[in-house]
């Protein structure tokens, strides 16, 4: 058959080593197989099947230090995993049954207990067999929170398989920002994580859930996923009439040539993997450092991100060889360096990684700032929810204005009068929330003129300084104003301060710990967030585009926003319907529309008057090469996306869910009345940006972008303790 494209030069820096276990695990896992029922009379596998894929291949290349019963426990999983994947193909995905299917991976995790004496039930298949097995060889040695970790990535990729299920019911193609999201969960890469910690060394509980760590596990993932697409697509989209690949997703979105697609798909690859190495090398020793890890935790890191690389470069290894995958001429060029032999040098051309991947690197760190670009252009956007404003509007822009005055907002050089005016928080806050009473209007006002000032202030304060310490310090200390227990917050030194300690105490007075907490982590998201954002600035990086588009949702207090969509709600909605996939994806499909389109109104403020690098039309040109109008293009293209993402899960996949949790008829009006708060939080958003004076030309012209006249403000030292 011939293939639907040539495969690309892959970005490949770490030589792929081969595991001296491999034939003990081929033979070990081939035996294993039988014995859970996957194998002769199974109607998924015959043993030229799990010959042909060779797993043990596999795991020999991305596991190549560790010994042989590890290797084989690890195959075995693969074996596993592969198994589950065709047998719900067979069983679900070609007969469309949904309900079968979802009846299926209910069971799965009473198979994955915490506690070893938790009892589980006969298993009834091959797939919970397995499974059941596996799990109980497995979890002895890894602690509790790995424990947790690694079955949460189990479920999630299980579980997603029903999202590629629906979309193959009706037909749909994921947008590149769904997609890339659901294949994390659906493709098995962070569980794949899981099994690299069981076999290297298991990272420390204090930094699993940091940002480095979850940016190391998500690069990988993206790797693994879009290199797996590229080499897939011909059995996948050709054979199986599979919808969920990459490749397909950026032609359907692009309406371009397959090979044009699989050559972005590799672009995005190379990307994600630069974004690994850039945070190994710079945000990974930054944590360590500031979290006081003991060299026993720091080499433990290390460990692991040597063996996700060994991963990377095995996997890849392993598509080169193995049948299951489309690997014709993948070693294009052959070997560039004559008399050098080995693993790895199959599939690499290092004239052309360092000639393409180098330039693509250094292309992110050479943006120069303040060019003319205005005045922004504004396409046609479609909003298709009304607008309504509440009727206290009026009384609460009056109301803001002595706040911001009271608490010292308009005195450290950074904002005053004009810009307050010109910002117009208020009119943001009465269509966010149309019917909310005079005290939370303006107290959503509040909110609002408290981020948007931290968002200003970072930048101009910090960033004109080249001060990262004093950022992390000053965000240390925001964190320590909201006290959970209800404790005495420190002693404000500053403007910021002193607003999150009133507006915090107003906020929470009537909160459970827990909605505390919930809503704490949610501003500690927001204000990292700006310290990372600075670290870029202080660089002159342009973020890779994935990881842009993740930070953006907390650079623009999206989490923040939606916490106080959420409070109104209380005990009607569970909280597994807030953290259930469609209800994830509504809220990410809002939040990305609302990120993009300020990036849309805001592009001349940023790039022309302050400098900046962080905007989505920016991070498209940088990354395709391409000029304004075509990055604003493609980002108009990805929000109109978003939008219809967002009707989608509403229409097709929240009634399921409803059904799915067997939701109360308050629980579902609650979700409803919760929906049509974040219809009135994008028309809000949208008319906020069409109105206001802080985008356009004439006032952005008017005023510098600097500290007030005569006015930069001290950078605060805080007493420590």
């Amino acid at each position: 058959m011939t293939q639907p494209f040539e495969l690309p030069h892959f970005y490949m820096p770490h030589p792929a080593r081969l595991n001296p276990h491999v034939d003990e695990a081929r033979a070990h896992s081939t035996e294993w197989a039988r014995e859970m029922g996957m194998l002769e009379g199974s109607g998924v596998w015959e043993q030229a099947d799990l010959d042909a894929h060779d797993y043990g291949l596999l795991c020999a290349y991305t596991h190549p230090d560790c010994d042989g019963p590890a290797l084989s426990l690890i195959t075995d999983w693969y074996v596993w995993v592969f198994f589950f994947d065709d047998h719900f193909l067979e069983m679900y995905k070609r007969s469309q049954d949904r309900a079968a299917g979802k009846a299926h991976l209910d069971r799965l995790p009473l198979f994955m207990p915490l506690d070893l004496a938790t009892p589980v039930p006969e298993p009834e298949n091959p797939v919970e067999a397995g499974l059941a097995d596996l799990w109980a060889r497995t979890v002895p040695s890894m602690s509790e929170g790995w424990r947790r970790r690694f079955a949460v990535a189990t479920e999630h990729l299980l579980n997603e398989s029903m999202w590629e299920l629906s979309n193959i019911n009706e037909g749909r193609i994921a947008n590149p920002v769904e997609y890339i999201e659901m294949r994390r969960k659906v493709g098995g890469a962070p569980w794949s994580a899981g099994l690299v910690e069981y076999a290297t060394a298991e990272v420390p509980a204090s930094v699993a859930g940091s940002r480095p760590l979850r940016v190391l596990m998500e690069t990988f993932s993206d790797a693994v996923h879009l290199r797996n697409d590229l080499f897939s697509y011909q059995r996948e989209v050709e054979e199986e009439g599979e919808n969920s690949n990459g490749v397909l997703v950026v032609e359907t979105f692009f309406g371009c040539t397959t090979q044009e697609a699989a050559d972005i798909v590799n672009d995005v690859l190379t990307s994600r993997l630069h974004q690994f190495e850039h945070t190994a090398f710079t945000e990974v020793p930054a944590l360590a450092l500031e979290k006081g890890l003991r060299p026993d935790e720091v080499a433990a890191v290390a460990a692991y991100t040597k063996g996700l690389q060994d991963w990377q470069s095995g996997g890849h290894e392993w598509h080169l060889r193995s049948s299951r995958y489309m690997n014709e001429n993948a070693a294009r060029g052959g070997n560039p360096w004559p008399g050098f032999t080995g693993l790895g040098t199959s599939g690499t051309d290092v004239r052309a990684l360092l000639a393409s991947a180098g330039a693509e690197r250094l292309r992110s760190y050479t943006h120069v700032p303040y060019q003319k670009v205005g005045p922004a252009r504004i396409p046609d956007i479609r909003m298709p929810f009304p607008l309504e404003l509440s009727p206290h509007l009026d009384t609460s822009r009056r109301n803001l204005t002595d706040w911001v005055t009271r608490t010292g907002i308009l005195a450290e050089g950074v904002w005053d009068a004009d810009k307050l005016r010109a910002y117009d928080l208020p009119l943001c806050a009465a269509g966010l929330d149309p019917d909310a009473t005079p005290e939370a209007l303006d107290l959503s006002s509040q909110w609002l003129a408290w981020g948007t000032y931290g968002d200003d202030y970072y930048p101009l304060v910090y960033g004109h300084r080249r001060d990262l310490a004093a950022a992390r310090l000053t965000t240390a200390r925001l964190s320590d104003c909201m006290p959970v227990d209800g404790g005495e917050p420190p002693v404000p030194v500053n403007a910021m301060e002193r607003a999150l300690i009133d507006l915090w105490a107003r906020t929470t007075a009537e909160m459970t710990p827990a909605a505390r907490r919930t809503l704490k982590d949610a501003i500690n998201v927001m204000t990292e967030s700006w310290v990372w954002e600075l670290s870029n600035q202080l660089q002159n990086r342009i973020p890779d585009p994935v990881d842009y588009l993740e930070m953006r949702r907390a650079t623009f207090g999206s989490d923040l926003t939606l916490s106080l969509c959420r409070l109104g709600h209380g005990p009607a909605i569970p909280p597994e319907v807030y953290r259930s996939g469609p209800v994830r994806s509504l809220e990410n499909a809002a939040m990305d529309f609302a990120c993009l389109l300020n990036d849309v109104f805001s592009y001349q403020k940023e790039i022309e008057f302050e400098g900046e690098i962080h905007n989505a039309i920016l991070v498209v040109q940088n990354f395709f090469g391409c000029d304004y109008p075509t990055g604003l293009g493609i980002v108009h293209d990805l929000m109109s996306q978003r939008m219809r993402q967002f009707e989608h899960v509403v229409e097709h996949e929240l009634p399921i869910l409803y059904d799915d949790f067997q939701l109360t008829q308050e629980a579902r009006a609650a979700m409803e009345t919760y929906v049509a708060d974040l219809r009135n939080w994008l028309s809000g958003i949208l008319n906020w940006h069409r109105e206001v004076d802080r985008y356009k030309d004439a006032w952005l012209s008017r005023r510098a972008h600097g500290f007030l006249p005569d006015r930069p403000p001290a950078v605060p030292v805080p007493a420590l303790g």
